[in-house]
């Protein structure tokens, strides 16, 4: 008599039911600071000087990490600031101070993500802009693949801006 095994048929319509079953996608969707966490490069901003230029120039630099412990940290540069003749960031002279002021914006502290509002509130502990340190600021996001999107409400040259970054690979 020759026995066979029901087993391999009935985990196969196990797992192909529980593919199935609503929700089970939604068990697998990473949650909102789950997905902001991780290095991000900086591409662009809608924010402008008031001559009409970018606010960052051609081609600027930038780095926004989110750690999984709820820390931050930011950094936007010019790429066309000058150097400074002095080779010393102490010496420099007050156009090349402007300059290097005016070129760049960093920020660092903590952060906490409203899922249903699809917001991330970063608290400044320090800034190289002095204003923001000691506050917070909430800002509305959005993932779309590897492509962040920030609305910041009150950029520290004015205005409200949307800043784009791509995860960094």
């Amino acid at each position: 008599m020759k026995m066979t095994s029901i087993f391999p048929i009935a985990a196969v319509s196990a797992v192909a039911l529980l593919t199935l079953l609503p929700g089970q996608g939604a068990a697998q969707q990473k949650s909102l600071k789950e997905q902001l966490v991780g290095t991000w490069t900086f591409v662009s901003t809608t924010g402008k000087l008031q001559d009409g230029s970018p606010t960052w120039g051609a081609n600027p630099k930038g780095l926004l990490i989110f750690t999984d412990n709820g820390r931050y940290s930011s950094t936007i540069v010019r790429a066309d600031v000058p150097k400074f003749a002095a080779k010393n960031r102490l010496q420099g002279t007050p156009d090349e101070n402007t300059a290097a002021v005016h070129g760049g914006i960093s920020t660092f502290g903590t952060y906490t993500v409203n899922e249903a509002n699809k917001t991330f509130t970063v608290n400044f502990e320090g800034s190289t802009y002095p204003n923001n340190t000691g506050t917070e600021q909430t800002r509305p996001f959005t993932i779309t693949g590897d492509e962040l999107k920030v609305i910041n409400p009150a950029s520290s040259a004015g205005g409200q801006t949307e800043l784009i970054y791509k995860r960094a690979k």
